[in-house]
């Protein structure tokens, strides 16, 4: 049997097509040790049942106290750090409670219409071109308006903080890509903590104001939970929706079979949303992980301390869990994939993503029937980093 190379997996040339790696690791080495763009060692966890085991186990801990070799960040990230994302219970419990309320899919249902109207306007402008880039000109636009909205932030800097978000998620991939971000970093945080300082002087009924009166309060909400409350947010509001709706577009494309099957029955579209989720979905990894003791993943003893990432695109393709897991069938039921992850750290916004997911791809298909590429499959360039999978571009065409 030969050996497994090491794969660069935060690069943009794995991202294009991962799936035959995980594939040979879920059948030859399915805890795999692998060393990161940063130099750090990481354990791959790829089997369904394995990384569901990982996502509830818990000795397998988010604070990177845990580390046996933290991540290297410089100062200016450090107030980000105190995001819900990267804590414990029960530090993850009451700062998840803040925010939890507002995601509720009965009052995430709320925003459909305005989904909707946001979805038709943005089709309005490009439809007389005949061509569009379907990242930048639609899947950004839904999710990164919606957010701003709920937040209070002027929906004229959206783009600019997707900037920030963008080179934040991609430093991840190597140490000189995280000196490379830090001027955004810093933009970043001086633009929420302007916000702030507006909310404080002029409250408004928005999510920020909510959670300025928290950290006012004294006792739900420090500074830095603040600030990294807001950043989190921003950037997990509309970086998966982004992904889910450009990979969903893709693999639609690549499938002409079960786009036609979803045009002609558009009340199917629950089902596709989910199985686009598992196909191709926006997350490859799951966050960061580290267990508090050493734990045992199918025979392999991992140590205390190291890194773990539990590979949910893996997950998501393993033949012993979804039948033709290759295959992409938009009326698969059950559907148990593992997209938004799963446990205390399921992703807070699941309502809201596969609500703009539904409303954007139906949309997109009822008006434009006959999408098409508009240039080859092998031109276009994933983007890099570890936690997220999505395209920098989408180019296609249409009928004007």
């Amino acid at each position: 049997m030969n050996p497994i190379p090491n794969a660069k997996i935060a690069s943009s040339q794995f991202k294009a097509n991962p799936f035959p790696f995980y594939a040979r690791l879920r059948s030859e080495a399915p805890v795999y040790r692998t060393i990161l763009p940063d130099k750090r060692n990481a354990w791959l966890i790829t089997r369904y049942q394995d990384v569901l085991a990982i996502l509830k186990d818990e000795r397998v801990g988010k604070d990177k106290i845990n580390a046996q070799t933290p991540p290297w960040l410089p100062a200016t990230f450090k107030p980000l750090l105190r995001n819900m994302l990267d804590l414990d219970p029960p530090d993850h419990t009451r700062l998840r409670g803040l925010v939890q309320k507002v995601f509720m899919p009965r009052l995430i249902g709320n925003l459909r219409q305005r989904v909707q109207d946001l979805a038709d306007d943005l089709l309005d402008r490009v439809q007389a071109r005949g061509r569009m880039d379907l990242i930048h000109d639609y899947a950004l636009q839904i999710p990164a308006t919606i957010i701003a909205e709920m937040l209070g932030v002027p929906v004229k800097d959206r783009l600019k903080f997707h900037r920030w978000s963008n080179a934040a998620i991609t430093s991840t991939s190597s140490r000189w890509g995280v000196v490379m971000a830090l001027p955004h970093a810093v933009a970043f945080l001086r633009y929420i903590r302007m916000l702030v300082k507006a909310r404080r002087a002029n409250p408004e009924d928005d999510l920020v104001t909510a959670l300025v009166r928290a950290e006012e309060a004294g006792d739900r909400l420090s500074e830095d939970e603040l600030l990294a409350m807001i950043f989190l947010l921003l950037v997990a509001g509309h970086e998966t929706t982004v992904n889910l709706i450009g990979n969903g577009t893709m693999a639609l494309l690549e499938n002409p079979d079960q786009s036609d099957r979803l045009c002609a029955d558009p009340a199917m579209i629950q089902s596709a949303i989910e199985e686009l989720l598992r196909y191709n979905g926006p997350l490859e990894t799951a966050t960061e992980r580290y267990p508090r003791e050493d734990v045992v993943v199918a025979g392999i003893t991992i140590p205390r301390g190291e890194l773990v990432l539990a590979v949910l695109a893996s997950a998501n393709r393993d033949e012993r869990q979804f039948e033709h897991a290759d295959r992409l069938d938009l009326s698969r039921e059950p559907n148990p994939h593992l997209a938004f992850g799963y446990g205390v750290h399921y992703c807070l916004g699941a309502s809201l993503a596969r609500l703009e997911g539904q409303i954007a791809i139906a949309t997109l298909l009822r008006r434009m029937p006959h999408l098409r590429l508009a240039v080859p499959p092998n031109r276009l360039r994933w983007r890099r980093g570890l936690v997220l999978r999505g395209l920098e571009a989408l180019p296609v065409e249409f009928s004007r």
